[in-house]
């Protein structure tokens, strides 16, 4: 979509900053409160689409935008899609444009130390990937640009996402959502087998490789996790088994009654401003 969406007023703006320079999807938005100079924490609001559609500047930035009111910036950003690049290409975007971000905090009024992610579906895979793939080079290609800064970010935020390919479509067949054979995960073109670049059942090494929850270890930022308990794209499980594994580190994990994937549950402003509340835990402007 060409305009930033119609309910959010947004008085200060930047369109299309590079944030690197191998691809024309490597593009963010800027958006900052109405008033003050900052330095403003970040919400780095990450778009989701099954990994090969959607937009920096479509309507599921809505919920980020709230966070003007706030006193955070919101850095909206695009990244390689399964059209264009396979895994790991756009974690490696996602560390990128962490890193624009914190090299220009000062030029743009950032608080290059209060960085969150936040997204949903696709998007909140990413937001994961952000939060427990900060230490492993594989997702740092600094030759992306700004490679003197850490992609590091101190709290994420993630709505349905995917953190274990290969489970899903047990999963879903376990809630009574049995995929058929053109829409399960495991199918030769699924979401996830385009964005690795094969069918995920012949790779279950690179789809470790891919999933979040490889990752778990100590040291990371809190997380913030809400799923539909009714999500027939993306099981609920996929959230539950996440956060079981996350054990000791700071997880808040949310399962939303007969909400499905994207359902309007997630936008209210009652769940917004929830959300909101965890960043101000972490991120709190002026805190």
């Amino acid at each position: 979509m060409s305009s930033t969406p119609s309910e959010i007023p947004v008085t200060r703006r930047l369109f299309d900053v590079p944030y690197a320079n191998l691809s024309p999807a490597q593009m963010l938005d800027i958006y900052w409160p109405s008033g003050g100079v900052g330095p403003f924490p970040v919400i780095l609001a990450i778009h989701g689409g099954a990994f090969k559609f959607g937009d920096k500047r479509d309507r599921q930035l809505e919920p980020m935008l709230a966070g003007l009111a706030r006193g955070y910036a919101v850095v909206s950003i695009n990244y390689r899609m399964s059209g264009e690049a396979i895994f790991p290409a756009l974690v490696q975007d996602v560390f990128a444009a962490i890193r624009w971000v914190r090299a220009h905090a000062t030029q743009y009024h950032f608080d290059a130390a209060k960085i969150a992610t936040w997204g949903g579906s696709a998007g909140g895979y990413l937001s994961l990937m952000a939060g427990v793939g900060q230490g492993v080079p594989l997702f740092n290609d600094r030759s992306l640009g700004n490679s003197s800064q850490t992609g590091d970010v101190q709290a994420v935020v993630a709505w349905f996402p995917p953190t274990d390919f290969l489970a899903m479509d047990a999963q879903l067949a376990a809630s009574g959502f049995a995929p058929d054979a053109e829409s399960a995960h495991c199918a030769v073109h699924s979401p996830e087998s385009l964005i690795l670049g094969q069918q995920i059942t012949e790779i279950p090494e690179l789809v470790r490789v891919a999933n979040p929850e490889t990752y778990i270890g100590p040291g990371l930022p809190p997380f913030f996790i809400q799923h539909g308990d009714a999500d027939s794209i993306v099981p609920f499980q996929q959230s539950v088994n996440f956060a079981a594994k996350m054990e000791a580190q700071k997880v808040s994990l949310e399962i939303l009654p007969g909400a499905g994937h994207g359902d309007p549950a997630f936008q209210t402003p009652a769940n917004i401003q929830k959300v909101l509340d965890f960043l101000n835990l972490h991120l709190a402007p002026g805190g």
